[in-house]
């Protein structure tokens, strides 16, 4: 090979270098060479299972009724004057913020309200309280022993509390919204207490 051959071969090869480099940096950066998406952090958890509860209808309600779609779960009682109402509140909120950027994605998520409060909260008062936060929320009720089954199987925590003037009484319970999958799984805990925006953004990593 004469030098001038040579000369013309070194100096293609130097333009390609650059390219070749620049390919290499794209395919470092491409989605395909990011981590595994990251597991939900309830995962494997024994929570929720099977319930039979009663709507507002006084219908039967089931667990198995919503397969297929994505649940929000918190067990809570209208009488509640703070902890409950902010709740349900936030946790609609949130999903109003996760369905106005993702609309299809939050059709697919069911958020319902169990009361831990059977002899009060008939099934009107769960659908009224319900209703007065969101359409698409359902409220359940039912009798002592339903509502203490499904409270086991969601490892939710309740009791009477103390009484209040006027001869009422507060619960005492668990404070905890649950992200259920579409075939029943647990995901993960809607942060209810950092606000509305942070339950949208735990929305948006779990539910696609």
């Amino acid at each position: 090979m004469n030098q001038h051959a040579m000369f013309l071969r070194l100096r293609n090869l130097s333009r390609l270098i650059p390219a070749l480099l620049a390919s290499a940096l794209l395919a470092a950066c491409s989605p395909a060479a990011t981590e595994p998406a990251q597991d939900p952090p309830l995962k494997g958890a024994d929570i929720g299972g099977a319930f039979e509860l009663v709507g507002g209808d006084g219908k039967a309600v089931r667990w198995s009724d919503f397969d297929g779609q994505y649940r929000i779960v918190y067990f809570g009682f209208t009488f509640c004057p703070d902890i409950c109402p902010t709740d349900t509140q936030r946790m609609i909120q949130g999903l109003e913020i996760f369905a106005d950027k993702r609309p299809q994605l939050a059709a697919k998520i069911q958020p319902m309200f169990i009361s831990i409060d059977p002899s009060r909260d008939t099934p009107e008062k769960v659908s009224e309280f319900a209703a007065a936060f969101s359409e698409d929320l359902i409220g359940l009720t039912g009798s002592e022993e339903q509502v203490k089954a499904a409270a086991d199987t969601f490892r939710v925590y309740y009791s009477r509390g103390e009484d209040t003037p006027g001869g009422g009484y507060l619960m005492d319970h668990s404070a905890v919204v649950y992200l259920f999958g579409p075939a029943g799984e647990p995901l993960a805990t809607l942060p209810t207490d950092q606000g509305a925006q942070s339950v949208a953004a735990e929305l948006a990593k779990w539910v696609n």
